[in-house]
């Protein structure tokens, strides 16, 4: 018999939960709009060689790969993945943006603000709240070099966190240079900066004990990690100066830190992480990352990316971009049993459809939407009263039945 199961590392998403996710979707969607940006969509494939060369750090070691079709397909035991395979899944939606907005650029305003929702796909190790296939939710602005780029998409993400009835999470920004800078001064090479960021970008999962043990593991010096480790749990928004040279990155940092913080209205915390890494390596800026509640992982993301673009079209492009993780929000919406809105109120059209005109019927619900109401059209059976009971659930605010009754009655008035 062939299993009914889904995939390891996928799921099936049951009509409670997809309507949960729905709402979250459109609110997400109404303060993106609001605020300016536009919707776009990409393939959930993209060519090898793009993914390849993306500087995408642990996720490259996760992808899925596509095999050649025909006569591409040479199989054979010397047969590399490049070989055997020419296009994979999208890890993340910024490499895709990227691309996309390289062959459109003509057409697009500058600067372009995008939205971006649609499923994402790693090969990792399956864990509660993590998922192979996922759903992220991202804006991006290309083409604004300031800091200005920065902090509306941290006003709006935090917007649209509120909106779903989130309050009282963190901010934590950093800045990739200021990072860089510290790494080169305690006598890592400039070439090695990427994996060392790696490595520290683990921190809030194994301590400064696992990320000293994992940078000894790879062979580098004592000396220089204890240097690392003292100045990365050292540093402080206040004595930034003493640690780095960096002015302008400074000043970055502190506008953005300030101005957010004005514009949180205390609804929300803005702080300076400098143990923030962010494993992705074609960040070149500020990086910041949502961390909300007693949860020991982000629920939002992003940073800036001035190089990818130029990967494509040879002309360096500002962008910057933020990221929801919608399936962190579901998992915590569903622990804690918050709801995203007020339910739609709701009836149950009940009908007999041995004696009754579906056009009638149909006509009748029809005339309940347009009063606000979501129609579920359900033909009476027999046992009317057990009937009745099923459909009291919560879900639905009343019923009425098709032909007797003119008014919704309350199903516990029933």
């Amino acid at each position: 018999m062939i299993s009914s199961k889904p995939v390891r590392g996928t799921r099936d998403i049951l009509p409670e939960e997809m309507k949960i996710r729905d709402r979250l979707e459109q609110q997400i969607l109404a303060v993106y709009r609001a605020h300016g940006f536009s919707r776009i969509e990409t393939p959930v494939m993209e060519n090898l060689e793009l993914l390849l060369g993306s500087d995408g750090g642990e996720n490259l070691k996760m992808l899925f790969t596509i095999l050649k079709r025909g006569e591409k397909l040479a199989l054979n035991q010397d047969a590399r993945v490049s070989d055997l395979c020419d296009m994979g899944l999208r890890f993340d939606l910024t490499l895709p943006l990227s691309r996309f907005y390289s062959n459109n650029q003509e057409g697009l305003e500058t600067p372009f603000k995008a939205i971006q929702i649609g499923n994402v796909f790693r090969a990792e190790r399956p864990q509660k709240g993590r998922f192979r296939a996922f759903k992220q939710c991202d804006i991006d602005i290309i083409g604004d070099p300031t800091v200005s780029a920065e902090i509306e998409l941290m006003d709006t993400t935090a917007k649209a966190l509120l909106a779903m009835g989130f309050a009282g999470f963190t901010i934590k920004v950093n800045h990739r240079r200021l990072l860089s800078e510290v790494i080169i001064k305690a006598g890592f090479p400039a070439d090695q900066v990427g994996t060392v960021c790696i490595a520290l970008d683990k921190m809030d999962k194994i301590g400064v004990a696992g990320v000293t043990g994992e940078l000894l593991e790879k062979g580098y010096e004592q000396e220089k990690v204890d240097k690392l480790m003292a100045c990365v749990t050292g540093i402080n928004l206040d004595n930034l100066d003493q640690w780095v040279e960096d002015a302008a990155a400074i000043g970055e940092l502190t506008e953005v830190i300030n101005t957010v913080k004005t514009l949180s209205k205390e609804q929300f915390e803005v702080v300076f992480d400098f143990s923030l890494i962010r494993g992705m390596g074609y960040y070149t800026g500020l990086i910041f990352e949502v961390s909300y509640g007693p949860y020991g992982y982000s629920i939002a993301g992003g940073g800036r990316y001035d190089n990818m673009i130029g990967k494509y079209n040879k002309v360096s492009v500002p962008a910057v971009g933020f990221s929801i993780g919608f399936e962190r929000i579901i998992t915590i919406l569903m622990e804690e049993q918050k709801d995203a809105r007020q339910v739609d109120p709701a009836v149950i059209l009940f009908y007999d459809p041995q004696t009754s005109n579906m056009v009638d019927v149909i006509g009748a619900g029809d005339l309940w939407r347009s009063k606000g109401y979501l129609v579920n059209l359900v033909a009476m059976k027999k046992k009317f009263g057990k009937q009745i009971a099923v459909w009291d659930n919560g879900q639905y605010e009343g019923f009425l039945v098709f032909g007797r009754d003119e008014e919704i009655k309350k199903f516990q008035e029933n």
